[in-house]
């Protein structure tokens, strides 16, 4: 799979039956890189691909084919899952490494690793379906899985912030993903290539229109120059807790939170960066 860490993949079947698993699963994959319909990957899923767990064959499982559908960017697929099976297709799939079932769940982070934002819209859309509220969250703000899987350390805001992935960012955010990164995000913004700059930049303007209060990293007290030529010194103020907000960055607040079309459609004169 490949989410999984790369020092994974040496691992090798003990038995006839568990590599015929292998095979059906490698099969799958390959039809839904291949775009195959909808109807045709889920008779598939259902009927012939076989997960080997706790020494038997399982059936595929939706999460999981959910997991390849954002790989390889198959909408319909992934639209059909989320809408049939909801946020149960969204739940962790058990690790075939370990054994162990995770707390977390890799979808989001994936969608952001792959860049896939029109399917982690609707996944966010789906986790509307939640129970609870603090199972919305808990979606939203896990990290992404298991040791034995890439990212796993990483919840799906802070890896849209390392891979300078804004529109990602936006829109988990505006479906209240928690705002943390601040930190990550001034270090991306100044060790970035040049051509990552503006997006390392949107970020950064992003996280500072969800933050719930002002809060100063360290590296902002340790060189209060640098980072105020940088930030603006109205951001930088705000941030060290000596001024208000200023008055665009409030406005904008109430904007975003009411989506993030709302905020992709203002004029670039009233884009975040334009309180700096």
């Amino acid at each position: 799979m490949p989410w999984v860490l790369s020092s994974q993949v040496d691992h090798l079947s003990s038995s006839p039956s568990q590599r015929e698993c292998e095979r059906t699963a490698f099969s799958f994959y390959c039809a839904v890189r291949e775009a195959l319909p909808v109807w045709l990957l889920e008779d598939m899923r259902s009927m012939e691909v076989l997960v080997w767990e706790d020494g038997q064959p399982r059936p595929f499982l939706p999460s999981e084919a959910l997991l390849y559908a954002l790989v390889h960017d198959h909408q319909d697929y992934a639209r059909y899952l989320l809408t049939r099976y909801s946020v149960s297709a969204l739940r962790a799939p058990r690790c075939s490494f370990c054994c162990c079932r995770s707390s977390g769940s890799p979808h989001l982070s994936v969608a952001v690793r792959y860049d896939r934002l029109a399917i982690l819209g609707m996944m966010v859309e789906a986790l509307k379906d939640c129970d609870t509220q603090s199972e919305w969250f808990h979606f939203l703000d896990s990290c992404g899985g298991c040791s034995h899987v890439a990212d796993s350390e990483k919840t799906a805001v802070q890896l849209a912030v390392e891979l300078s992935r804004p529109d990602c960012l936006l829109l988990l955010l505006v479906h209240g993903a928690r705002p943390h990164g601040l930190d990550a995000a001034l270090q991306r913004l100044v060790s970035c290539d040049p051509s990552e700059r503006r997006q390392a930049q949107r970020c950064l303007d992003f996280l500072l229109l969800f933050l719930p209060k002002p809060l100063a990293p360290q590296r902002l007290q340790g060189e209060p120059q640098r980072w105020q030529s940088i930030l603006g010194t109205e951001v930088f103020n705000w941030l060290c807790g000596l001024a208000p907000p200023p008055l665009l960055l409030q406005a904008l607040r109430c904007l975003a939170r009411s989506g993030p079309d709302r905020i992709n459609e203002l004029p670039s004169f009233l884009q975040p960066h334009s309180w700096q």
